[in-house]
């Protein structure tokens, strides 16, 4: 049976220390050797994040950790600001509009980011703005927002709070939640971090936490001050999911082998843009424009004259190379290649020799061997810059 070669946003491929490291003995949430576990892990990680705040740890999926975000600090009938680039932007948007928030949104075409100037001139002529919602990495259409950006422009035209989606995208992308003025990030453990699904992380800034406990809206397995007073504890409030966390310590360590977390973030760089000139190479076309561009997930067009959904199934089934296809009205017209955590540029280059292989299969036009080479060229100019500090 061959492996498949997984190059999705999420799930993401695991490395076997963290298999191993979850492979450990189980024991009680409320044992020391747990809340031994639980700080130093959550300590770990806090580069990732940019941030000196605590991190929680809920036993949940991203989207949890956003309604978390959302409900324990607006009520409903108060008003909203969702800055929404595709379709993880929506969910934002459902997410408030479900506990009666009252929503302005700021809605630009799939494949485009948000600007500063965008977000100012939307703003301005609202009034009591509770919270602006943003996604850092639309997973939907390989956009990085601008989030230091935008949260600055928040501070300056508003007292809302920021929170950010940043679960496609921590552990790859650069994150300053502290220095940006970010009041909540979130994240899950299945992306870039590397892990199973079913753990995300939060963290929640000094000026959120005087919001969080002056809100009266009901929330109970989402309660945020319930996860914090636990925490000073070294403990969740309900059951945990100790594999993962045992997982995220082994992440953490992986990280700091790697040179630090800038170095993760070099490398996340380096694999966007080499996917980015094998496809150009490819005369393939890129949803996004470089400026913008994910440093975990581009999105693809389909290459012209073949049917997208048999191009995948054919990668997959004879190649065992399995992309992801578009979302919502993209469907059919785009394909999204993964390039997040457990993953490097040979397994880049890997990638894209599958990728030419099947567009010989269905006699695509194109000189065999250029896509290979351009991804190839991007890795050599970095390993030579490298090598000149």
């Amino acid at each position: 049976m061959y492996e498949n070669i997984l190059r999705h946003p999420g799930p993401t491929p695991i490395p076997k220390k963290v298999q191993l490291a979850m492979n450990q003995d189980i024991f009680s949430h409320r044992s020391t050797e747990f809340v031994e576990l639980y700080r130093e892990t959550t300590e770990l990680v806090k580069p990732v994040f940019g941030t000196k705040q605590d991190i929680l740890l809920l036993p949940s999926g991203g989207t949890a950790a956003l309604e978390a975000a959302a409900v324990n600090t607006v009520s409903a009938g108060e008003d909203v600001v969702v800055v929404t680039v595709g379709a993880f932007g929506d969910y934002f948007v459902s997410i408030c509009e479900k506990y009666g928030f009252n929503v302005h949104k700021l809605e630009k075409e799939w494949g485009q980011a948000c600007t500063a100037d965008e977000l100012r001139v939307f703003l301005q002529p609202l009034q009591a703005i509770k919270a602006v919602f943003v996604t850092y990495n639309e997973t939907s259409t390989g956009i990085l927002n601008p989030v230091a950006e935008l949260a600055q422009v928040v501070r300056e035209e508003t007292d809302a709070l920021v929170i950010v989606d940043g679960v496609s995208c921590i552990g790859g992308a650069p994150a300053e939640m502290d220095a940006w003025g970010v009041d909540i990030l979130v994240t899950g453990s299945q992306k870039a971090l590397m892990l199973p699904p079913g753990l995300s992380l939060v963290s929640v800034s000094d000026r959120a936490w005087k919001v969080i406990e002056e809100n009266k809206a009901p929330s109970y397995y989402l309660n945020l001050l319930s996860y914090r007073n636990w925490a000073e504890k070294g403990m969740t409030p309900n059951t945990p999911t100790i594999t993962l966390i045992y997982g995220l310590h082994e992440v953490c360590k992986l990280i700091e082998q790697e040179g630090g977390f800038h170095k993760t973030v070099a490398r996340h760089e380096l694999m966007k843009n080499m996917v980015r000139n094998a496809m150009r190479a490819l005369t393939i076309e890129l949803l996004t424009e470089d400026e913008y561009a994910s440093p975990t997930i581009t999105a693809i067009l389909a290459p012209k004259g073949i049917d997208l959904g048999e191009l995948l199934t054919h990668l997959k089934q004879r190649y065992h190379l399995d992309f992801a296809g578009g979302l919502g009205h993209l469907q059919g017209k785009i394909f999204r290649f993964g390039h997040m955590g457990y993953c490097f540029p040979s397994d880049i280059l890997q990638a894209v020799s599958l990728m030419e292989a099947a567009l010989q299969d269905f006699s695509y036009d194109f000189e065999p061997g250029a896509g290979v080479r351009a991804a190839h060229e991007v890795f050599l100019a970095a390993q030579q810059k490298q090598l000149q500090r």
